[in-house]
């Protein structure tokens, strides 16, 4: 079963969790120093929220599968629908080891698919290993962060925010 996902960047972290907590009725799942994410059932819906964006507002949309097989059936609709993919496989990204894959819509609005295999202690494995690690992105390295035509877009760094992350 799909879950929606929306990933959205705050400047307060603190004041936003307390904001959505009231909105959803429900604290959240998962609470970093830079991250919180809720995971709702009604509507079903993956909720995150970050301090690592260029501005606050919506970052990217996505699709949380379940299985592996719905996210290979995701992966050959935009295939067969000739969108543009960018193929990260196995990756770690968001606290969460994760199979996923971006595609952009006609706005340049990324979109998630991603099989979220298990979490992971940090914000991202690769980061965490490198002597800078806050200004590493979640994307595979070279990914581009705004679309070129015919390419995907990536949640990766800007010239303006090295820190942007998925």
């Amino acid at each position: 079963m799909k879950r929606f996902h929306v990933h959205m960047h705050v400047d307060d972290l603190t004041k936003s969790i307390a904001f959505y907590s009231r909105l959803f009725a429900a604290e959240p799942a998962r609470v970093e120093t830079d991250y919180a994410k809720w995971m709702l059932e009604d509507p079903r819906v993956n909720f995150a929220i970050s301090t690592r964006g260029d501005k606050p507002g919506v970052d990217h949309l996505g699709f949380q599968v379940d299985e592996a097989d719905e996210l290979a059936e995701l992966k050959a609709r935009a295939q067969g629908a000739d969108m543009a993919l960018l193929d990260e496989g196995a990756t770690t990204c968001c606290y969460a080891r994760s199979d996923k894959h971006w595609i952009t819509d006609p706005q340049g609005v990324a979109w998630e698919h991603f099989h979220t295999l298990g979490n992971i202690p940090v914000f991202n494995e690769a980061a965490a290993q490198q002597p800078h690690a806050a200004q590493a992105a979640c994307c595979p390295t070279g990914a581009p962060s705004a679309p070129a035509p015919g390419q995907a877009a990536c949640c990766g760094p800007t010239a303006n925010n090295p820190n942007k992350c998925c």
